[in-house]
């Protein structure tokens, strides 16, 4: 990793001072924070003027402010006082698809500079009434239905903040609620600085915490999001572009997908993370999910103290080959420490209006995975001071994986599939599963199965080059079992 480019990238994101020549109250400008008047052409004159006479905060007081899309201008800060909510326009006619970034939101940056959302006040897309109105208005033949779910596309519903080509963002102390498809995209922006956000993004669904995409330089940090889809999401559209030098550090995530996710789309790639104290709680799939099965590379990611409460999966490391178009997927230089994880018997998002899918059931609980493929191999993973507390009870007669070597051959590497730690439905084992594998670290590693399970605890496929060291197995009635076989592997070390 560049250390010291990454660096002075933070650095320049912390302290990188956005003009503020002066504030605006937007109530001068004519805007009625009544819950009822649409202020969309009001508060884009606003921000105009703002912006075309040296720049400031533009400060919004108690109140409701109505509005469709507004685009912020550069050197503008939209400043949100307690008590302040921008609400969404209800009526999907008063959003515009923008036509660089073919999306729709309530809240624009297209190539702007030194722009920034503060304050203690909220923004309320109100996404479930208006993907429910848009749906009304498919069904009167005024838009299409491409996927004929009555769900229309993510594109075509609003979020509430979609920035692009934009540099220095600042987005710190709101709250960010109810958005109709995604909540808030930084896409191939540069140095975002997002702090003491709090996040309720469960209205609708596909609706993410945070996107960053392809963005260089990102601090994320203080914040806590409670999401229906993935919570902190990194994409990677542009196979000539890269997301990088990235911090996420103190933030606590709930989702029905994933916690931290890479990809996809992963088609440029992910380098240069640094992700520490991160807690994830009763989410349906990964708390972490790393996947390069779009061409993309996944390379110099360190996470550091992890907790995964009431999580279906604690780790899943993934290269796959689904949109690669002839470019060639890589993982590598991986350092995961200080995790504690407990994956629970049961659905960890059961109640929630919109659950993760179940169509992969019925299976036993899965372990953390590190899957490769044979030609593209995950390289370098290090994982130390790891206590991973599972179930156990995996029960051959409910569904049945063996460990002969044919039956573990037969296992197939599902290439092409999108990426999901269920995806296999039942693995042989109930800790870790890893295949094709350059250069495999486990130190410190203490894996518990609270019942006893048919399965062993850690099958390595295809490894070469892996250390086994202080890795404890705690089964009941499990004294002599094998817990760690292996298959196709070479130069494995047992400390």
């Amino acid at each position: 990793m560049n250390k010291i480019s990454s660096l002075l990238s933070i650095l320049f994101i912390a302290l990188a001072p956005h003009i503020q020549a002066r504030d605006y109250n937007v109530d001068d400008f004519g805007a009625k924070p009544d819950g009822k008047t649409i202020n969309t052409r009001t508060l884009q004159r606003a921000i105009d003027y703002v912006s075309e006479n040296g720049g400031g905060r533009l400060v919004f007081q108690v109140g409701n402010y109505v509005t469709g899309s507004i685009y912020l201008k550069s050197n503008v800060t939209l400043h949100l006082e307690p008590g302040a909510t921008l609400l969404g326009s209800t009526n999907p006619l008063d959003y515009m698809i923008d036509p660089k970034v073919k999306w729709s939101a309530m809240i624009f940056a297209i190539n702007q500079e030194n722009i920034g959302i503060t304050g203690q006040g909220t923004i309320n897309g109100r996404g479930f009434t208006t993907a429910n109105n848009l749906v009304s208005l498919i069904h009167r033949g005024v838009f299409e239905d491409e996927l004929l779910l009555d769900r229309p596309r993510e594109w075509r519903r609003p979020e509430n903040i979609y920035f692009r080509e934009c540099v220095n963002v600042t987005v710190t102390g709101i709250t960010l609620r109810d958005p109709a498809s995604w909540n808030q995209t930084y896409d191939q922006c540069k140095n975002v600085y997002v702090d003491g956000i709090h996040v309720d993004s469960k209205a609708y669904w596909n609706n993410d915490g945070i996107d960053i995409v392809d963005c260089d330089g990102v601090i994320i940090k203080n914040s806590y999001f409670d999401a229906a889809d993935d919570v902190i999401c990194f994409k990677s559209h542009d196979a000539n572009s890269i997301c990088q030098n990235v911090v996420v550090e103190n933030c606590v995530g709930r989702s029905s997908a994933n916690g931290i996710k890479f990809g996809t789309v992963s088609r440029g790639g992910f380098r240069n993370f640094t992700i520490k104290n991160v807690t994830i709680f009763d989410t349906f799939r990964s708390a972490i999910t790393f996947a390069a099965v779009d061409g993309g590379l996944v390379e110099n990611i360190v996470v550091d103290s992890i907790r995964s409460i009431n999580t279906g999966n604690v780790i899943f490391l993934r290269i796959g080959e689904r949109w690669s178009q002839g470019k060639q997927p890589s993982m590598r230089n991986i350092r995961i420490s200080n995790v504690y994880a407990e994956v629970p018997p049961t659905k960890p998002d059961a109640g929630y209006n919109y659950e993760g899918p179940v169509e992969d059931n019925p299976r036993n609980i899965s372990p953390a995975i590190l899957f490769g493929l044979p030609d593209y191999k995950i390289e370098e993973v290090v994982l130390k001071n790891i206590e991973i507390v599972y179930p156990g009870g995996g029960n051959p007669l409910y569904a049945y994986r063996g460990t002969s070597q044919a039956e573990l051959d037969s296992i197939p590497d599902m290439r092409a599939r999108y990426p999901e730690f269920s995806q296999w439905k039942e693995l042989p084992a109930w800790g870790f599963y890893v295949r094709h594998i350059d250069g495999l670290v486990l130190d410190n590693v203490r894996l518990v199965a609270e019942k006893k399970d048919y399965r062993p605890a850690i099958v390595i496929d295809n490894v070469d080059g892996a250390t086994f060291r202080d890795v404890e197995f705690i089964e009941p009635d499990s004294e002599k079992k094998e817990q760690i076989i292996q298959n196709r592997s070479k130069n494995v070390t047992m400390q």
